[in-house]
């Protein structure tokens, strides 16, 4: 199963440290407490959508930006959980191997 608050708070880890901003700093910037930015990060807690608004300010990343990179992970894992369908082959269709 695919949870988006760990993948939110993988995304949100990586902004943090490509910006070189500490969970300290982070946290004095958006007014929210170290100990829950830590937890959203370790995909524990979920964010709110104000919160989130004050995280991405903080981090001074657009809201939509997150959240694209959040969306792209969640389909690479899907696509990676699927099942792989099983090739419909007509009834009396000839099946041919391919030189792979």
């Amino acid at each position: 199963m695919v949870l988006f608050r760990r993948l939110l708070g993988e995304v949100l880890r990586a902004h943090r440290v490509d910006r070189g901003m500490t969970l300290r700093e982070v946290s004095a910037e958006a007014r929210v407490s170290l100990g829950y930015i830590s937890e959203i990060e370790r995909g524990q807690k979920e964010a709110s959508s104000e919160l989130l608004a004050s995280l991405c300010s903080a981090l001074d990343v657009p809201l939509s930006s997150v959240l694209r990179s959040v969306s792209d992970a969640v389909a690479v894992e899907e696509a990676a959980l699927a099942p792989t369908p099983i090739p419909v082959v007509p009834v009396g269709a000839r099946v041919v191997a391919s030189a792979a």
